[in-house]
């Protein structure tokens, strides 16, 4: 049975692998052609394609740390290949996770509609709410990797003070438990602001039915369209966000069986940068007309060379 768990926990990381590189190199890839072409490029364009480039560096950062401690795991003891992998993570998850936030705050203020005076002073500099945004969540990053060496520094110094330099399986595990307890306490960080801003979409959504019950146009107007488009879209980041933050933080207290079950919560990590770009694609006329070219040529060219086609 338990050959099998892993035998099906594997496939599934395998597809979600497959599914999220495509997903997320078609946004990279559409965006960056209308760049070329355009010679200049949107916003919320420049967050998708920072967003697809990061996830992918995540799926892959991902799939290799699975593969190496699968493959290797008396590497998982390794001071050096601790702080490799720590670092790696920590620097592909933070981009991922906060690039999708700053695409939630952009949906936000473009269109949310509140008559509060700081509300209207960021909907008016919308482009450096962004950017401020993404520099602060650099101070963020630097604490986190800060914190960790520290951390892995004040550990490998106790384990030479105790004439053993490598790890216990005691000191390991209490290790590994607090990395992700560190881990799990900065992906809160915009997961929370997440949380807040479907709060506030679905409010200005309440709001603006409650001004248009009387307008002939109904719930079909544009605005209010354009609410429901960004509250999906939202929603399903926090259904996919909930589960990859409850896997992190589940880490925290059975680190044990982490270790036997290290594709289990690999798989589950990465079903959020694998499946989310596909929403993204769906719910972007841009990127949904694309796709649709794209199937439509590869439905041409497989019947070109069947020939089994008249």
């Amino acid at each position: 049975m338990d050959i099998a768990i892993r035998i099906i926990c594997a496939a599934t990381i395998i597809v979600e692998f497959i599914i999220g590189s495509a997903a997320n190199g078609f946004i990279a890839l559409v965006n960056i052609i209308d760049w070329v072409k355009k010679r200049k490029i949107s916003t919320v364009d420049k967050i998708l394609t920072a967003l697809a480039i990061s996830r992918i560096n995540m799926l892959w950062s991902v799939f290799i740390i699975t593969l190496v401690s699968s493959l290797y795991p008396d590497l998982e003891v390794s001071v050096k290949m601790l702080r490799i992998k720590n670092s790696t993570w920590i620097v592909a998850n933070h981009f991922s996770i906060w690039l999708a936030t700053v695409l939630s705050i952009f949906y936000f203020l473009k269109i949310a509609t509140f008559s509060n005076s700081i509300f209207l002073y960021l909907k008016w500099r919308l482009e450096k709410v962004v950017s401020v945004t993404l520099l602060l969540s650099l101070v963020f990053l630097f604490v986190n990797i800060l914190g960790m060496n520290i951390h892995i520094d004040l550990w490998t110094g106790a384990s030479k003070r105790s004439l053993s330099y490598g790890f216990t399986l005691r000191n390991c595990t209490q290790f590994h438990r607090l990395i992700f307890l560190i881990n799990t306490m900065f992906t809160l960080i915009p997961f929370t602001v997440s949380l807040i801003i479907f709060t506030l979409l679905i409010f200005s959504l309440w709001t603006h039915l409650k001004t248009m019950q009387y307008n002939v146009k109904g719930s079909r107007d544009p605005r209010t369209m354009a609410h429901i488009n960004a509250l999906q879209m939202v929603v399903t980041f926090l259904l996919f966000y909930t589960g990859f933050f409850l896997a992190l933080a589940t880490q925290v207290w059975v680190f044990q069986l982490l270790a036997k079950n290290i594709m289990f919560f690999a798989a589950i990590i990465i079903t959020f940068p694998s499946v989310h770009p596909c929403v993204l694609i769906l719910k972007n006329s841009k990127l949904r007309q694309a796709s649709l070219l794209v199937l439509w040529w590869l439905r041409c060219e497989s019947k070109d060379v069947d020939p089994f086609v008249p």
